[in-house]
């Protein structure tokens, strides 16, 4: 991580990791499925991504603190709001994301299901 452009490079990128749950780390440190970011040729900074299970938690986290209050305490249309948002950004092709979901939201697994079969059916 070189020079105050790379620096620059990094701080500028740290919001989007952050709001991804993704972890920064030395290049030289990367593995595999690390995405290395370059900047003026060198590559200055690497992206571990999360797993999508992960990506859920780090979602709902970001939707109790944009709501000021834990997700069960929502009202129902906020909450079927929730669900079709979530829906929208594969939360719920994730294994386990039903179960995530409601037990986030404090409701069953079938009242998610009906959230999601209430907006499909209109």
């Amino acid at each position: 991580m070189s020079g105050a452009g790379g620096e620059a490079f990094i701080a500028a990128v740290k919001p989007l990791v952050d709001a991804m749950g993704g972890e920064m780390l030395p290049p030289d440190e990367a593995g595999a499925d690390d995405v290395v970011l370059s900047w003026q040729g060198a590559g200055v900074v690497a992206v571990r991504l999360p797993q999508l299970a992960d990506s859920l938690d780090h979602i709902l986290a970001a939707l109790e603190r944009g709501q000021g209050r834990p997700l069960a305490e929502l009202d129902r249309r906020t909450k079927q709001e929730i669900v079709r948002g979530l829906e929208a950004r594969g939360a719920f092709a994730v294994r386990h994301g039903v179960e995530t979901v409601a037990s986030a939201l404090g409701v069953s697994r079938f009242t998610v299901y009906n959230y999601l079969n209430r907006e499909k059916g209109s």
